[in-house]
């Protein structure tokens, strides 16, 4: 903020973004513990909407993408990006051009740009892969003229930080931050105790999933994982709880999934992923029925659910204690 009132930008004609692609809102003590006390009180800051009338189309990806930005983004001379970087299992990598998309983008940009994952794949900590070079090209519409990124571990402390050019800067961390959680393993294990890391990560079970994938990763196939995560914002999303209550089986949501992508009841996918291949104990605060409906099995006590599941001999264990930034190499 100093360095933008030195150039002759005062506080009133800066307004902060949160990058909340399709996401909830923070509430107003949220937006305040983000930005900072001293800064809420001087800049504007507001809620990324991905609603079609709350954003600019400006073109289209050479993947079918519509490019549709923030109106507030869009109409700003001057466009700054912050951001952590991470691995990410469907971008390959966060942080950089995630940011605008899907970070300030319309349903309709994320939905499709997410879409692509149905037919390509991408390996945590490298963003070579179609899915992220569509987010890219979002920039042969929309200029970023500064980025800010920093690689940050489970208690948010600074490890690395780039700033610059947004493609640049954000090459310039990546290897760091696929360094730091891409973890190389020699083997499967029978068993996997994991947590997504505690809050935030653990918040809605939306993000827990990315710990339970990361964890089934992990595991043999017929282990069996024991997830603890709170979830004391349910499922996290509307669409996926909808789904989940009322379709018929998980079976016909995948199906349905297949022939048609939707944003949010995507997560289905992810965890038919994991339970085609393993057996998934959770202890959470979710209510028991739905724990059910979502085709895990509620436990109400983790040391018995993992002495358990230790019966018999020679069990092999990996245990996950930040599940959500821990992304295991097999050879």
């Amino acid at each position: 903020m100093e360095e933008l009132n030195q150039a002759g930008i005062p506080d009133p004609s800066i307004d902060i973004i949160i990058a909340l692609g399709m996401h909830r809102k923070h509430t107003r003590e949220e937006m305040e513990q983000l930005v900072g006390p001293a800064v809420y009180k001087r800049i504007r800051v507001h809620n990324h909407s991905a609603a079609a009338e709350d954003c600019i189309r400006l073109g289209t990806t050479s993947f079918g993408t519509p490019i549709e930005i923030n109106r507030l983004a869009v109409k700003a001379d001057l466009r700054i990006a912050t951001g952590n970087m991470e691995p990410h299992a469907l971008a390959g990598i966060s942080g950089g051009i995630k940011a605008v998309v899907p970070g300030i983008a319309s349903r309709r940009c994320i939905e499709h740009n997410h879409s692509l994952s149905q037919q390509f794949k991408a390996v945590p900590g490298h963003p070579d892969n179609p899915i992220h070079q569509d987010m890219e090209e979002a920039l042969r519409f929309i200029t970023v003229d500064f980025m800010l990124n920093v690689v940050v571990d489970h208690e948010k402390h600074v490890l690395e930080a780039a700033a610059g050019h947004i493609t640049a800067a954000h090459k310039a961390l990546i290897s760091q931050a696929a360094s730091r959680f891409v973890v190389p393993v020699k083997q499967t294990y029978d068993l996997t105790v994991v947590s997504p890391g505690g809050r935030p990560k653990d918040l809605q079970l939306y993000q827990a999933i990315k710990a339970l994938r990361n964890a089934s990763a992990l595991t043999r196939t017929g282990g069996t994982i024991i997830m603890a995560a709170e979830c004391p914002e349910m499922l996290g999303n509307g669409i996926f709880q909808f789904w989940v209550e009322t379709m018929k089986d998980r079976q016909t949501m995948v199906d349905q999934l297949k022939r048609e992508f939707q944003l949010g009841a995507h997560k289905i996918l992810h965890l038919d992923e994991v339970l085609t291949k393993q057996r998934v104990y959770l202890y959470s605060a979710l209510p028991r029925p739905i724990v059910e409906l979502l085709g895990l099995l509620p436990v109400d006590d983790v040391q018995a659910a993992f002495t358990e599941s230790i019966s018999g001999q020679g069990k092999s264990i990996a245990l996950m204690p930040y599940g959500s930034l821990t992304y295991p190499q097999l050879p």
